[in-house]
């Protein structure tokens, strides 16, 4: 992301929920087939609350449901979250009538304002932006923070964080913000003393979200005016 001058502002953003919606199964489908190749097991994403989490910890419940122990999820788990990368590469559908609400239009105005603009996102890298090529919006973003990286979705953005300014892409005036449409991106917002933007375009109610105490509520992203994040 190469940068002459430090931009005014940093937007970091969730993807299932936020800026994509109702992408199929074959995102899931990508992670039982990953563990099914990698172990033999037959397991399966049902009751599992997989909105929120990170993909590292989705696949760790996979397979502790299936009796595997935590000394072997320990040992298999870098190779299954290898294979769930590659598998999703083939079933990635086109996304582009996907997009949330405003996405597309938020994204060039934060662009035309110089603003970096980031993943910060519970999926896996590779998954994340076949995600973001297939759904026509990979220009919009250099850089990002996934699954593989942390252990927690504060961890994510602390990673984000400190990456943009290590590279000089912001500096320490910049504003800092996290949309997301879930529970768990206020929350870690709040840990990393950034903004938060909840957005209600995912499955979390507007209620549910209002009671997490964001810094601001949008029903979608059209409603993102650009002062809210400079």
């Amino acid at each position: 992301m190469p940068q002459r001058n430090p931009g005014p502002a940093l937007v970091l953003f969730d993807i299932d929920g936020t800026l994509i919606r109702r992408a199929g199964p074959h995102h899931r489908q990508a992670l039982v087939d990953a563990i099914r190749i990698e172990t033999g097991l037959e397991t399966t994403t049902d009751q599992i609350p997989v909105q929120g989490m990170l993909d590292r910890d989705i696949l760790k419940l996979m397979l502790a449901r299936a009796g595997v122990s935590g000394t072997r999820v320990r040992r298999v788990l870098p190779a299954v979250m290898r294979q769930a990368q590659l598998i999703y590469q083939d079933l990635c559908p086109d996304l582009k009538r996907k997009t949330c609400p405003g996405a597309r239009w938020a994204l060039r105005r934060l662009r035309d304002r110089a603003v970096i603009v980031g993943l910060v996102t519970g999926n896996l890298s590779g998954i994340a932006w076949k995600k973001m090529q297939h759904a026509g919006i990979r220009e919009f973003f250099g850089f990002g923070a996934f699954a593989e990286m942390a252990h927690s979705r504060a961890g994510l953005v602390s990673i984000a964080v400190r990456q943009a300014r290590r590279e000089g892409w912001i500096n320490g005036s910049a504003r800092i913000s996290l949309i997301g449409d879930h529970p768990n991106d206020i929350e870690a917002a709040k840990l990393n003393r950034v903004r938060s933007i909840a957005v209600c375009t995912g499955i979390a109610t507007r209620e549910e979200l209002a009671a997490c105490g964001p810094d601001l509520l949008l029903p979608d992203l059209r409603s993102l005016r650009m002062d809210m994040v400079l």
